[in-house]
């Protein structure tokens, strides 16, 4: 099986510690959490993917609503791109490695792949787990 993300989410995994919009968005983002930790891999979707999915129902859901979302992603494909030197567009398959987990995070810490998070309401709470060093995080791949 394979993750669907769209590309912002990318980047929103790197600090996801357990807070959504929703009850029932929050718990699926936990399940995926685990699956990408344990070793999926991510297939870069375009429009709304496995973590949109509990919210589709939602009126006026910015995923599907918002212009701003769709420059977030293309902000973010070309930041993931340009670190780690592979295709992050809609398409692609991505192996989440320890390795790129981690030189994700310490661009992501110094602010050098969060083009696409400006004007998102959770990037303080982002900037905040990043500068306490992840701690809490729950997407982690150990011995990859």
């Amino acid at each position: 099986m394979t993750v669907r993300l769209r590309p912002h989410h990318l980047l929103c995994m790197l600090t996801f510690v357990g807070k959504g919009y929703t009850a029932a968005f929050t718990e699926n983002y936990i399940r995926i959490a685990a699956r990408l930790s344990a070793g999926e891999d991510i297939e870069v979707v375009e429009g709304p993917d496995d973590i949109c999915a509990p919210m589709l129902g939602e009126p006026g859901m910015h995923c599907l609503n918002e212009e701003s979302v769709p420059h977030r992603d293309l902000k973010a494909s070309e930041a993931v791109e340009a670190l780690l030197g592979i295709s992050a567009r809609p398409g692609a398959s991505i192996q989440l490695s320890t390795g790129r987990l981690a030189r994700m995070r310490a661009a992501f810490a110094e602010g050098s792949i969060r083009d696409a998070c400006q004007r998102c309401e959770w990037s303080p709470l982002c900037t905040s787990i990043a500068g306490s060093d992840f701690d809490g995080v729950l997407v982690a791949r150990a011995g990859c």
